[in-house]
């Protein structure tokens, strides 16, 4: 069988409020985790505790991402500002062979 490769070339990743987003989603999975702890015992009863554990770990997950993307974030605006004044003072990177 041929291997498929695609005719056209791939569109750029979208940028949006990436810190955002994950701190939103971070709070949800927190929220969602504290609405299910007064019905624990439902939830143990039922046999659906990995329920509230499952947000729990979302919410400390998110953290993690918070952390990450802050520090991608950070990392995209100095190489922005270090392209920015390379321009500015009209020094060239040397060209690479």
């Amino acid at each position: 069988m041929a291997k498929w490769t695609p005719k056209h070339e791939a569109p750029e990743p979208l940028e949006g409020p990436v810190v955002a987003t994950i701190t939103g989603g971070t709070i949800l999975w927190f929220v969602l985790f504290l609405v299910q702890l007064p019905f624990y015992g439902w939830f143990d009863d039922h046999g659906h505790l990995w329920w509230v554990w499952t947000c729990l770990a979302g919410a400390g997950l998110g953290l993690i991402g918070i952390w990450y993307v802050r520090g991608r974030d950070a990392a995209l605006k100095r190489a922005a500002a270090a392209t920015a004044s390379q321009d500015d003072s009209g020094d060239t990177p040397p060209a690479t062979t």
